[in-house]
Formats: C-alpha cells, structure tokens, sequence
C-alpha cells in the first residue's frame, strides 16, 4: 500500500508540476493599431516591442495593425504600448510624448503628413 501511496503522490507532482508550467508559458494573441508610416517605422515599432515576455511583434506598414503575440504572465498590453509610444509612435490608446515624435525622420512624422515616405 505504501508503493500505491508513493507512486500517486508522484504522478499527482509531476501532474501539478506540468500544469503550473503550462499556465507559465501561456501565451495571447492581440492585434491593435500603430500610427506609422514606412519599413523604417517598421523598424522603430518593433524594436520597441522586444521586452520580455513578448513571443513575437508584427506590423503591417499598409494597414497599421500590430499583431502581437506575449505571455501575459510576464508583460501586459499596456506596457507594450507604453513602449512603443516611447518609441515616438501612437497606439489606439497611447500617445507619443511631442518631444520624441518631433525627433522622427520627416518621412516618418505620420500626423502631420501621414504616408509620404516614397521609398
């Protein structure tokens, strides 16, 4: 009896032990729009997303939507546009500080002249 009670005390840890591993790789998909304008944007918006807990960053130059894959156990949504607004470009929900946008390439400014780049 003690080998039963042994053996399925250890299937119940290494049981527990995957599960609580799953839950800590979890991963979302979200999709969001960035403001931008060029591949050099491109660039700038997903550097910005290389923190931890961010699987993978992609933006599409025509439509502007982000597609963004993270473990919400490590980083959130928010943090992430954080980043990029710091990067100097605008999210749904975040804005770029003036100070940083100013600063952007003119091809890049996509306020003022949204889609001049002619690359």
């Amino acid at each position: 009896m003690k080998i039963f009670q042994k053996i399925l005390i250890l299937a119940l840890c290494i049981l527990f032990t995957q599960s609580a591993q799953a839950q800590k790789n979890k991963t979302e998909k979200v999709t969001f729009k960035v403001f931008g304008n060029c591949p050099q944007c491109q660039s700038r918006i997903t550097d910005a997303c290389d923190l931890k807990g961010v699987k993978s960053a992609e933006w599409d130059v025509d439509t502007k939507m982000m597609t963004l894959i993270y473990n919400p156990n490590k980083i959130t949504v928010d943090k992430v546009q954080d980043a990029i607004a710091a990067s100097g470009h605008d999210t749904e929900t975040k804005k770029a500080p003036d100070e940083v946008y100013s600063k952007l390439p003119d091809c890049c400014l996509y306020r003022e002249k949204p889609n001049t780049h002619h690359d």
